[in-house]
């Protein structure tokens, strides 16, 4: 049976390429991150937080904050807590996060998040909120690693 030589080419540039993404990937490692945000908004809203990124056993201190706009109206603080996954570095997780969703929380609630920026960097968040926070809105958030 004779394989064609533009089958084989195509072959290889499809075995090359998959070769090639399973590298990078094998090479990203991960942490853990939590931080306490500051949220208030009357239709448009304003956040900020701070907290820290724990990545190869060192400390780095994060600032986080955000806008968002929509139907949304309150005052809460969310410590969130979770992992940082596909990083080579700590400066890997600077850069800008977006979500779009709703929920809301009356006193102590739950949230759960998973967004990623244009680095590649994925957190994966579990939180708690505390305060009076109701939203259906596109909300945006910056992390800064100091």
């Amino acid at each position: 049976m004779k394989i064609s030589s533009r089958f084989r080419s195509v072959a290889f540039a499809v075995i090359a390429a998959t070769g090639v993404s399973l590298a990078g990937a094998a090479h990203a490692d991960s942490g853990t991150i939590r931080f306490a945000v500051y949220k208030a908004a009357f239709f448009v809203g304003g956040s900020g937080g701070e907290g820290t990124l724990t990545f190869h056993g060192r400390h780095y201190p994060v600032s986080i904050g955000g806008i968002s706009g929509g139907l949304a109206f309150g005052a809460s603080k969310t410590y969130f807590q979770g992992a940082v996954r596909h990083i080579r570095r700590a400066g890997d997780v600077t850069g800008v996060y977006g979500a779009a969703g709703g929920g809301g929380a009356v006193g102590k609630g739950a949230q759960v998040i998973v967004m990623t920026n244009e680095k590649g960097a994925q957190l994966e968040l579990s939180g708690r909120q505390v305060g009076l926070q109701i939203n259906a809105d596109i909300s945006g958030m910056s992390i800064t690693v100091k």
